[in-house]
């Protein structure tokens, strides 16, 4: 039996391209006791990835060249030899880009589908769910009547980070790109006000606008000028959360802009980023909240799925486009 791979055949510079990813085929090994065979039903493409592609120390180990690309999975157990995994079982888990992966079962998570969409497990109560939960609650301390601003508002994280915000009775404000996502934003996910940055002349004068009390909390998933212009209407004490920089992830140099620290300075404001890792420990009271706020109606959410093992690449590349709306998922 043979299953394909998609393998990192070059370091994008700029923007990834076709050329930086090889598909290729491989036998799949007879299991061994302990292990598990899982046909890939879903993989979900992140612009963190884009970052892995560097060879360049960071919070995880770059991807090897020639070596399989890897991300969140949900995927069907098809053969067993692990008592803990039975045929049939759907889990999620990080897993190579293949078409089938052999496993130990280590990591994964057993799913129920009955509960919601599966697809769900990849974004508002994964991953994405998590990072929008406990990066606000943790750094960005929401108290009600504070005015919260997310940048790639109508994206995976920062749609949830809005809703989450407005469970805390936040006042909040949304960023996004076209005139479809900032409709979105209002009429879909609550937001209070939303801002489409690219027929917007002057990014600062809009968040003065929108914010005329200035911001308490400020959600930064892009960096970039869009940041500079949220950041000169901090209020004293705000929090900025670093969660994301997608506007500098293809740069080929370090990019020259205003440098704030004269503002966290001058407002006593906090700026921290993370990585969902350094939450590890409340995974399972994260996952609980939003499974409820789910349940409730209080949180709904947007995916843009794409069909084919073969578009995975594709749907990786267009999130720097930014065609995808919410959570960017390959149906396999």
């Amino acid at each position: 039996m043979e299953t394909r791979v998609i393998l990192l055949n070059n370091r994008p510079v700029g923007k990834p391209t076709m050329d930086d990813f090889k598909f290729v085929t491989e036998e799949i090994p007879a299991l061994k006791e302990g292990e598990i065979l899982l046909k890939t039903l879903y993989v979900s493409v992140d612009p963190y990835l884009r970052g892995r592609m560097i060879d360049a120390k960071s919070y995880v180990p770059p991807f090897q060249l020639n070596q399989p690309i890897s991300s969140g999975v949900i995927a069907e157990v098809m053969e067993s030899k692990n008592p803990n995994f039975k045929k049939g079982t759907l889990v999620s888990g990080y897993l190579d880009w293949k078409e089938y992966n052999i496993s130990t079962g280590r990591g994964l998570t057993p799913i129920k589908p009955e509960s919601s969409s599966i697809t769900a497990y990849l974004g508002i109560l994964g991953m994405t769910g998590l990072t929008a939960y406990l990066g606000l609650k943790n750094i960005g301390c929401p108290k009600a009547g504070e005015t919260l601003v997310v940048s790639g508002a109508a994206g995976a994280v920062g749609s949830v980070v809005g809703q989450i915000g407005k469970i805390m009775g936040c006042k909040v404000i949304g960023i996004a790109g076209t005139d479809e996502k900032v409709a979105q934003l209002k009429n879909k996910f609550g937001f209070d006000v939303a801002i489409n940055y690219k027929t917007t002349d002057d990014m600062n004068r809009a968040i003065q606008v929108a914010a005329p009390n200035g911001v308490d909390i400020y959600f930064d998933n892009v960096g970039g000028e869009i940041s500079d212009a949220v950041m000169y209407n901090l209020n004293r004490l705000a929090r900025v959360v670093v969660c994301g920089s997608i506007s500098g992830y293809n740069d080929t140099q370090v990019s020259v802009g205003p440098r704030m620290q004269w503002k966290l300075i001058a407002t006593s404001s906090l700026m921290k980023g993370f990585t969902i890792g350094d939450y590890a420990n409340e995974f399972p009271q994260g996952i609980a909240t939003l499974t409820k706020w789910l349940a409730e109606g209080k949180l709904t959410y947007t995916e843009t799925i794409v069909q084919g093992f073969d578009q995975i690449p594709q749907a990786f590349m267009d999130l720097f486009e930014g065609k995808n709306e919410g959570k960017m998922i390959v149906k396999i």
